[in-house]
């Protein structure tokens, strides 16, 4: 039953609404169908690598062909047997002609302007051989058509510029000397409404053509657009995990230090140490499971509403589980969901290289707003310790890119008294789907 159900596609409700409240996994909508004709008609689009499509190798046509060449043999000898006396009959040749014109269209994918040009020179070498009129000029027009529709315009234009003129030569001056005997010529209002189907016929392939030629523009961009944001969710989530393994794994790493140097001394110390170390881990744990859930399950709502500038207190309590002391100054205002975060990860990073690349035990966080934006500053007094003082991993830059992606600035750097200086500034009103 689930082989069937998946063949029939996935399962709606009565109000055609999917019945879990979202699609099941793996599901993809289906191509519009100018996309299931395009597909036929030049084979299946694959990524190229570069952001774009590119078409894997065309299909032959089987079907299509041999439903048309029988369509033209069978049509043809019911057209002998109505023109009688007046066409050359049908011969071994004239078949060997129809049956190479049908033929020729199983390569119109692979080489469209060959097979235009040769049902063009067939067709052209039956009507002069005066055998009867008949669904052999089909051939011509799905040639044409695929030819212009895969892009080959110009020599598809030629193509039927030379059909045109052939005929007129066929029928205006070379039927005195070609089959059947005591031939007329065409009339002229004949050969215009030949030269109005011709145009028609150009005009008709070359909508199409536009028409391919923009659901392909859109399909391309569709896949850069896709492959965009996955690139985005794949740095939101990189830098989510950065900031909560760095600043826990830093608590930790300080609390182990701690347990360590007190396990003989003050045992009592020491296994405070450890249930802070207990503590942050759980906590750590519970963030980096949140972030992962959104990869086994995109687009579902989170199940614990995300951190913000509220949560201020637990970093500066965290904070002094390592042994730093943060002073707080101001009130922080509502903001969206997006700046909220992006600011509560923003302080919690630059507390977090406080922990790990300064020899301060102090820290000092502003918070204030004006024109429209909201100000961060983080300060400590210094002095920087460790080879990669002044933060010179990718902290700085996932600050700078969750600034950047709402539109605000990051400014880090040593101050001029000794210490270091973290100021951020987000706009107070952020377009969330930015």
């Amino acid at each position: 039953m689930a082989d069937m159900d998946e063949q029939r596609g996935p399962a709606r409700g009565p109000t055609g609404r999917w019945r879990h409240g979202r699609p099941p996994r793996g599901w993809r909508p289906g191509p519009p169908p100018w996309s299931r004709w395009a597909e036929e008609h030049e084979g299946p689009f694959e990524d190229d690598g570069d952001g774009g499509t590119r078409h894997r190798r065309p299909r032959w046509p089987w079907r299509s062909t041999v439903l048309l060449t029988a369509f033209v043999l069978i049509g043809s000898h019911v057209a002998d047997h109505a023109q009688e006396g007046q066409r050359v009959a049908l011969d071994p040749f004239g078949r060997v002609l129809l049956l190479v014109a049908g033929a020729m269209l199983l390569w119109r994918r692979r080489h469209p302007v060959h097979v235009v040009y040769g049902t063009v020179a067939a067709v052209l070498l039956y009507a002069g051989a005066g055998y009867p009129y008949g669904p052999v000029f089909l051939t011509v027009v799905v040639a044409c058509f695929g030819a212009v529709v895969s892009g080959h315009r110009h020599a598809t234009w030629a193509a039927m510029g030379v059909f045109w003129a052939g005929h007129l030569l066929i029928a205006h001056v070379l039927y005195r000397w070609l089959p059947p005997s005591g031939d007329h010529a065409a009339s002229w209002n004949q050969e215009i409404v030949i030269a109005t189907w011709v145009v028609a016929l150009l005009a008709v392939s070359e909508l199409a053509r536009i028409r391919r030629e923009h659901w392909v523009r859109e399909r391309a961009e569709r896949v850069r657009a896709a492959r965009r944001r996955a690139d985005e969710e794949r740095l939101r989530i990189a830098r989510d995990l950065h900031d909560v393994l760095a600043h826990s794994i830093s608590v930790i790493n300080v609390q182990a230090g701690v347990g360590l140097a007190l396990l003989d001394s003050d045992p009592e110390q020491a296994r405070t140490a450890l249930a802070t170390i207990k503590a942050k881990s759980k906590e750590a744990l519970g963030e980096v499971r949140q972030v992962l859930d959104t990869l086994r399950a995109p687009g579902t709502a989170p199940r614990a509403p995300a951190p913000g500038l509220d949560r201020l207190p637990e970093l500066v309590e965290q904070a002094a589980s390592a042994g730093l002391t943060v002073t707080v100054e101001g009130e922080p205002p509502p903001l969206p969901p997006g700046a909220d975060l992006a600011a509560f990860r923003i302080v919690q990073e630059a507390l977090t290289n406080v922990v790990r690349h300064s020899g301060s035990r102090e820290a000092r966080v502003r918070v204030g707003q004006g024109g429209g934006r909201l100000r961060l500053c983080v300060d400590d007094d210094g002095p920087a310790t460790g080879a990669d003082a002044g933060g010179g991993g990718t902290g700085l830059a996932g600050m700078r890119e969750r600034a950047a992606a709402l539109g605000g600035t990051i400014e880090a750097g040593p101050r001029p008294d000794g210490g270091f200086r973290v100021v951020a500034e987000l706009p107070l009103e952020v377009e969330e789907d930015r």
